[in-house]
Parts: C-alpha cells; sequence; structure tokens
C-alpha cells in the first residue's frame, strides 16, 4: 500500500480536538482524498487510473481528505455500493483549486452578503463544501470538524482523469484495522497519517471557516 500509516492513538494525540480542520495525507505535490463506491465502479477506477465505466459525471461526487470521516460514512467499507473505498491522490494544485472555488452547501451570513448571493453562486459554481461532525473510530462523534468536497459538471470530468496522480483501492487494509476497532485493541490501530493542511490564502481560510 502506497498510503503511510501511523498509530492511530499517536495521531490522535497531536490532532486538534475542537474547530474546523482539513485534517489530509499530502505533501508538495499531492493530497490524498477518500471515496468509497461499488465493486463496479471501484474496481474500474482502480484498475484503470480513472473514474470511467459506471462512474456517473451527471451528478455530484463528494471527497473526504479525512480517514475516518470516510470510515464513518462507509461504515469501514460494510454498507452497501461503499465495499470498495479509494485512497485517490490528487495534484495539489487541484486540491488548492476546488477550496478555492467552493461553495457552501448551506448559507453562511458572515460569507455571502445575502440569502440571493449565496443561491445565485451555488447554482452557477460547480463545487461544494460542508462541514460535519468528525468522529473516532467507533463511529462517535467528536468536536472536531471535518470537511467535505462536492464537485460536478467541468470541475467533476477534471477530477475524474486531469487531476489524479494515482487511485489506490485499500479497502483491505480498511476492513483489517477495522477487526481492531470491532476488538477494541486501539493499541494496533494504524491510520492514514495525517495533518492539518494548510491553506496559504488568508482570504480562502477565512471563506472555508477555518480554526486559527
Amino acid at each position: 500500500m502506497k498510503l503511510e500509516t501511523e498509530a492511530y492513538l499517536e495521531q490522535q494525540a497531536r490532532w486538534p480536538r475542537q474547530g474546523r480542520h482539513i485534517l489530509a495525507q499530502y505533501n508538495d505535490t499531492s493530497v490524498v482524498v477518500y471515496q468509497a463506491y461499488n465493486r463496479s465502479i471501484g474496481h474500474f477506477a482502480a484498475r484503470n487510473g480513472y473514474f470511467g465505466g459506471s462512474f456517473s459525471l451527471s451528478r455530484m461526487s463528494w471527497v473526504k481528505p479525512n480517514f475516518l470521516w470516510m470510515m464513518y460514512r462507509c461504515g469501514w467499507a460494510s454498507k452497501h455500493n461503499q465495499e470498495v473505498v479509494l485512497a485517490v491522490r490528487l495534484k495539489r494544485a487541484a486540491f488548492d483549486k476546488i477550496l478555492t472555488q467552493a461553495v457552501h452547501s448551506n448559507y453562511v451570513e458572515e460569507v455571502y452578503s445575502s440569502h440571493a448571493a449565496w443561491k445565485q453562486v451555488s447554482e452557477d459554481g460547480d463545487t461544494r463544501l460542508q462541514w460535519d461532525p468528525d468522529h473516532d473510530p467507533k463511529g462517535q462523534k467528536v468536536e472536531r470538524r471535518a470537511i467535505q468536497l462536492g464537485m460536478r459538471g467541468p470541475t467533476l470530468a477534471r477530477y475524474a482523469r486531469e487531476w489524479l496522480l494515482d487511485i489506490e483501492d485499500i479497502s483491505d487494509f480498511v476492513r483489517e484495522q477495522y477487526e481492531h476497532v470491532l476488538s477494541g485493541d486501539y493499541d494496533r490501530l494504524l491510520t492514514p497519517r495525517e495533518m492539518v493542511y494548510p491553506v496559504a490564502d488568508p482570504q480562502v481560510a477565512a471563506r472555508l471557516g477555518l480554526a486559527l
């Protein structure tokens, strides 16, 4: 597996306890995001290195840079049509572009001049952002918030092929680690190594609502 992993308990000790943070595995050129699909879509993507086959470009597609949020959403690869968990390595410049263009799923008074203005940019744009409670390995909510990013239209088309560096099927790893969760053996639990992602542009950081 290409993902870097680290003991969950060690990571938990350094992660922020609360606030809005983008936790992700990244380097100078790439950022990893996660998605979960049925076997047809997931296996096609992992085998071919892009999204095709029965993958739909006509719907909103959501990615999550936070592994444990993805595990909560897909039930550690146990939910129907979410049996294949993919680690998608994106160009870092593309990830930053998505953050820059993303519009909140709900009206945020501090960001948009009016509800009508938010609705207009939401209808015109093809990227979304949403903050949700982050979760621990058992699926319990924590105080920290996790981001998910939605794409449609031209942005989704670029994500599906142009912006990709690698797609890896990590379903076996997910199921192996879930056994440690079920047994309560957190000393053996490994998760992808994640750090707080730095958003260089202060205006973008403020619009996203990131914790300082």
